[in-house]
């Protein structure tokens, strides 16, 4: 029955009583604060590391001075929380190191986690198996987690989703609203739950007159690219849409200067646009256009960049995705005009130019039915332990009530 499922780490001998009848952690254990520094700590003497900023970010986030801080948040002595007891992961195949910030949260969360890393072959993921096998390697480690440490990979035609779903207490789906709909064709237990991140959709909003008083405009297009154009726009964080806030002069310098400037970093960087991308966002534009036949493309050098200028914020923008640097471009005099067009779907608003208690007020006001994250252009891809408005700690722990 598991000839199918590939297991990188973990004993696929291992019966399902065996693992059921784990105890779980408590919330940020010793334990698994120490496990993780101790990734943390190969991770950062790899220096193939260095080739990959997601890793190394990623190396940097589990350091043991944050899951301390982060530790901080959580544990107290009216608040005893331990593992729900087994999470099953099934990460996304276009963002290599999201496996690895999953199956972080299950730890510091107590519980045995089997996560499912994508099909395809990607350097940062092998990077960080590695890595988990060198501590796994370590008696003290291995005594306490080779048997709540699983990672595999299999194809979709395996049984791999309905074994792992059937014993599972949490099951966590990072995908589309397809794959999701999919996935769920594998029950769990009754008592079991699920975290799921659907097809989500980001923005980012600009004031013009800010941006143009700003003195490193190098160093913001280089904060929009990581944002955008590191994983190829396909993040469900990456900005699909630009609101411009201002008048019209200065609406027209900021956007002169701004892409100016992201396309020369373009270029700088080799960015490399595969020929069927563009295709996609010809294909794209071309459907929105059919809807909306007031949206134009504005000139740009190549294809690189790919800019819609819509008059309208209420035409459903966010059916229209796509990725490699394909962006909707609107006009707004202030944030209290993207209320009516945010919806459920809207996930992360990065900006400039706004101060925080702006940016605060606006929430309390508006009370959007969308949009769980709002950051600075930069870090959008910045994890936190509160994802698309779901607390992972308190979602995949339980309280014991002690009286």
């Amino acid at each position: 029955m598991q000839k199918k499922i590939n297991y990188l780490i973990g004993d696929s001998s291992i019966s399902d009583l065996q693992l059921l009848n784990q105890n779980s952690f408590e919330i940020f254990s010793v334990e698994s604060i120490e496990f993780l520094s101790e990734l943390s700590n190969i991770l950062l003497k790899n220096s193939e590391v260095k080739k990959y900023p997601d890793v190394a970010t990623f190396a940097f986030f589990i350091r043991k001075a944050n899951l301390n801080l982060l530790k901080k948040n959580y544990v107290n002595n009216q608040n005893y929380r331990i593992g729900r007891g087994i999470v099953f992961h099934i990460t996304p195949s276009n963002v290599p190191v999201n496996f690895a910030y999953s199956l972080l949260v299950g730890i510091i969360s107590g519980n045995i986690n089997i996560v499912k890393v994508p099909s395809k072959n990607f350097e940062q993921v092998n990077i960080i198996i590695y890595s988990i096998k060198e501590v796994l390697k370590l008696l003290k480690f291995k005594t306490l987690f080779e048997n709540r440490i699983f990672i595999v990979k299999y194809d979709r035609d395996s049984q791999g989703t309905s074994i792992f779903s059937s014993i599972c207490d949490v099951r966590i789906i990072w995908g589309g609203d397809i794959s999701i709909n999919e996935i769920r064709k594998s029950s769990i237990p009754s008592k079991s739950t699920e975290i799921t991140f659907a097809d989500r959709y980001s923005i980012s909003v600009i004031n013009a007159n800010e941006y143009l008083k700003s003195e490193n405009k190098r160093k913001i297009a280089t904060d929009f690219y990581n944002d955008t154009y590191l994983f190829d726009q396909n993040a469900c964080t990456s900005p699909q849409s630009i609101y411009w806030v201002g008048s019209k002069d200065e609406i027209n310098d900021a956007k002169c200067i701004f892409w100016s400037t992201l396309e020369s970093l373009l270029i700088e960087k080799k960015y490399h646009l595969q020929p069927i991308t563009s295709i996609e966002k010809l294909t794209t534009f071309y459907s929105q256009a059919i809807v909306n036949s007031n949206i134009f493309k504005t000139i740009q050098i190549n294809n690189t960049i790919w800019r819609v200028n819509n008059p309208n914020v209420l035409n459903g923008v966010e059916f229209y995705k796509c990725s490699s640097g394909y962006f909707n471009e609107f006009t707004i005099n202030s944030l209290e005009e993207l209320l009516p067009m945010i919806n459920r779907k809207y996930q992360t608003m990065s900006y400039i130019g706004f101060n925080k208690s702006e940016i605060i007020n606006w929430v309390n006001k508006s009370k959007p039915i969308g949009i769980d994250r709002i950051v600075p252009i930069g870090q959008t891809m910045d994890f936190s332990l509160v994802w698309d408005g779901f607390d992972f700690v308190s979602n995949l722990s339980r309280q014991i009530e002690i009286k």
